[in-house]
């Protein structure tokens, strides 16, 4: 092989290679416009709401008693600048990837690790009042939690009256 016919062939791959990648950041950066991905880097409630599935819990959210003074990200978001952003990033690959290939389960439900930042909120903003219930009783897996009792104080269909509701109806693991 000469040397012209090696570098013709070099500038060949490199042409491919040019194509593919730019086709990937192409489609990328579309699909991340069509998906509305900068409105997720917000704290604007409605961001949440892009997905047609989040749609109940955010019309609920707005009749909530937490309406005017937490957001979802107040709620559902470690409150630190990189948990913030890390458990964002972790949340917005799983909804992608569910959206994509409609594996979700419906109705939606909060998985473990957000149910503990959830339950961590809470008690942030709420710890001076409920201390002596929660003292020593956030340490075990199988504790009752905040939204055991007050599961619609974000959103839900219930107004929060008639009892503790069960894990399937605040959308937990049974």
């Amino acid at each position: 092989m000469t040397c012209a016919e090696y570098t013709s062939l070099g500038r060949g791959r490199l042409v491919v290679l040019a194509v593919l990648v730019g086709g990937f950041v192409g489609l990328g950066a579309f699909t991340f416009r069509y998906a509305e991905g900068l409105s997720y880097f917000s704290t604007d409630p409605a961001a949440c709401a892009n997905c047609h599935i989040m749609q109940s819990q955010y019309d609920a959210w707005q009749k909530s008693s937490h309406h005017t003074v937490a957001t979802c990200v107040d709620c559902h978001l470690p409150h630190d600048f990189f948990g913030k952003y890390l458990a964002k990033a972790e949340n917005g690959y799983h909804h992608s990837k569910g959206f994509t290939f409609q594996d979700f389960h419906e109705p939606i439900m909060i998985k473990e690790k957000n149910a503990r930042i959830l339950q961590e909120n809470c008690l942030s903003c709420h710890g001076e009042l409920v201390h002596e219930l929660v003292a020593g009783a956030t340490d075990s897996p199988d504790s009752i939690t905040c939204v055991h009792c007050h599961a619609s104080v974000g959103h839900g269909p219930r107004a929060g009256l008639g009892g503790p509701l069960t894990l399937n109806e605040i959308g937990g693991k049974p």
